[in-house]
């Protein structure tokens, strides 16, 4: 199963670099990595990244990440947590999440 975490350039450049991040000042916040489902995706763009450009989406094989729980948020919806850095070498894909109107465009079929 994949599941998906959002970047900024910086922060994706960041993890280039580095080869692990601690995530976003949110995730060093709460103390884990947030990600979201296929699913939650979406929702996930337009609440916590509004309008906001130069992101990036990562795709991960769930399976392959160690230190995965999976958790209700506030609305009682299960979410990943990585409890652990956020490696580079698992990312299965990297791809540009562009606006078109203020909305963040994502492809078809979300690899």
């Amino acid at each position: 199963m994949l599941i998906y975490k959002i970047l900024t350039q910086t922060q994706w450049d960041d993890l280039q670099t580095r080869g692990e991040t601690a995530g976003a000042p949110v995730d060093i916040a709460d103390g884990f990595v947030h990600f979201s489902t296929a699913e939650q995706l979406r929702e996930t763009a337009a609440r916590h990244f509004a309008a906001q450009q130069d992101l990036w989406l990562l795709s991960y094989d769930v399976g392959e990440l160690d230190g995965v729980a999976w958790e209700p948020s506030r609305g009682g919806a299960l979410f990943p947590h990585l409890y652990a850095a956020l490696p580079l070498a698992p990312v299965k894909a990297a791809i540009p999440l562009p606006l078109d109107a203020g909305r963040h465009v994502f492809p078809d079929e979300i690899p």
